[in-house]
């Protein structure tokens, strides 16, 4: 057992990695997210048939949904950033950015709908099944979240500004 776990983690951490920092978008926390996954999936290795990933998926998304509930009334998100030490010589900044901070201000399912659907390529069924909603809802809170993206203030001036 201890062995098909190991060439589990070996085999996909990297994939579950990138998709703990899709979610949290802090390395330091998307590999302690891993982590404690995982630990939850050795807990329960002998149970899990077939593919153990999605398995493994579901488990990283509820245990980052119920981190963000229990930090929630400890953390407080503040709308100005404190002042770089690096001067920015060109005066331009990375669009990339910008999108990363338009999906953080998505509610929680909403990101982790597009996160599954659109950077880890999961089908609809697929996302659903990690999500444990209906395939309706996941097509639902896709298009609601791109909706508010496309709406977003920032993202909106950054397009007429080019």
């Amino acid at each position: 057992m201890s062995d098909t776990f190991a060439e589990f983690v070996g085999a996909r951490s990297s994939r579950l990695l990138r998709t703990a920092y899709l979610l949290t978008h802090d390395w330091a926390m998307a590999e302690d997210l891993l982590q404690t996954s995982l630990v939850k999936a050795w807990g329960a290795w002998r149970r899990i048939d077939a593919d153990p990933e999605p398995y493994v998926r579901r488990i990283l998304v509820n245990t980052y949904s119920t981190w963000w509930r229990r930090r929630w009334s400890v953390e407080r998100p503040t709308e100005k950033l404190p002042d770089s030490t690096v001067d920015d010589q060109h005066g331009a900044y990375d669009a990339r950015d910008e999108v990363w901070r338009a999906l953080g201000r998505l509610p929680r399912r909403q990101r982790a709908v597009l996160v599954l659907r659109y950077f880890e390529d999961l089908t609809e069924a697929q996302t659903a099944d990690v999500l444990g909603v209906s395939v309706g809802t996941v097509k639902s809170q896709a298009s609601k979240a791109l909706a508010r993206l496309r709406l977003d203030e920032t993202l909106v001036a950054e397009g007429a500004d080019r």
